[in-house]
């Protein structure tokens, strides 16, 4: 083997574990996300407990208890945006994913910020509402139910803020009766307090991601969500049947965080796969040059 080529080499090695490093100190730099704001946190603050927190009593039993695998209540019924009795079931067994976000269609500000934060977010990933997934908003005023026109004005606020043609198939607004209502909430650990002095709900703000066959898969925690977040929530909550495979060898490198809600880089994932490339890369050279060689001599 010639000097020259040797001298390339070693140059193309050392590049190969120059970006290994990076990866690695990229990998090592990112900081985990906790959303203390008792509004956004994935837990119930108990009364009375130990010293006092702080907190408004209102707010002292409100928070997203995890319940990752609990089954959602196929059997409750709710009416949908058309006053249509319909049951929760209709929207599974399909193949597709399912997005769900405990709202109500009155609340002045923190509803509106996590469906605009959804909406939003949903904007920047190639998946169609619909077609790869379905949003399943519910709220969770029991007042509400007999008003089918309020779950009718936010879908139609909503479709029109995605933007997205053939998609009114794959959103769906539901009001129900307070029994219909417990049977959710409590399945998926979503505690809320009604406030008398406000007249408004107390509650967090957060999504919750379910499997085609109503398991609970994630919780995204806030009111805004990163699309790859999202993407990946959707990937992995649908089994692997949407998405290409170079969004899964992708998405092997993050690794969902349930404190956070949050994908993150894997560390020991990153090198892995760059150990596999760096052997590909260096296979792949020595290949070359010993084809070189041969061909020459």
């Amino acid at each position: 083997m010639k000097k020259s080529s040797v001298i390339s080499v070693v140059l193309k090695l050392k590049l190969l574990i120059l970006v290994s490093s990076l990866m690695f100190s990229y990998a090592a730099a990112q900081k985990t996300e906790h959303y203390n704001s008792p509004l956004y946190a994935p837990k119930t603050y108990e009364p009375g407990q130990g010293t006092s927190n702080g907190l408004p009593k209102s707010l002292q039993e409100v928070g997203i208890e995890q319940k990752l695998n609990e089954q959602l209540p196929f059997d409750a019924v709710f009416k949908n945006e058309d006053g249509k009795e319909v049951k929760l079931s209709e929207y599974f067994g399909k193949g597709k994913p399912v997005i769900l976000a405990l709202v109500y269609f009155e609340c002045p500000m923190l509803c509106n910020e996590v469906l605009n934060g959804l909406t939003g977010s949903l904007k920047g990933i190639s998946f169609d509402a619909g077609k790869e997934f379905d949003v399943v908003a519910i709220s969770f005023d029991a007042r509400e139910n007999d008003f089918p026109e309020l779950a009718k004005n936010k879908k139609a606020g909503y479709l029109k803020r995605y933007e997205r043609a053939a998609t009114e198939n794959g959103w769906h607004f539901l009001t129900g009766t307070q029994v219909e209502i417990d049977k959710v909430t409590k399945a998926v650990g979503f505690n809320y307090k009604f406030d008398e002095a406000t007249n408004q709900f107390a509650h967090a703000g957060g999504i919750m991601m379910l499997t085609p066959e109503g398991k609970i898969s994630r919780y995204f925690y806030g009111i805004n969500y990163q699309p790859r977040d999202l993407k990946f929530g959707l990937i992995e909550s649908s089994e692997g049947k949407i998405g290409n495979p170079a969004e899964q060898l992708y998405l092997y490198c993050f690794h969902y965080d349930p404190s956070t809600g949050n994908y993150g880089l894997a560390v020991l994932r990153v090198m892995r796969a760059a150990s596999v490339l760096l052997l590909i890369a260096i296979g792949a050279m020595i290949f070359g040059f010993w084809r070189r060689n041969k061909k020459n001599g």
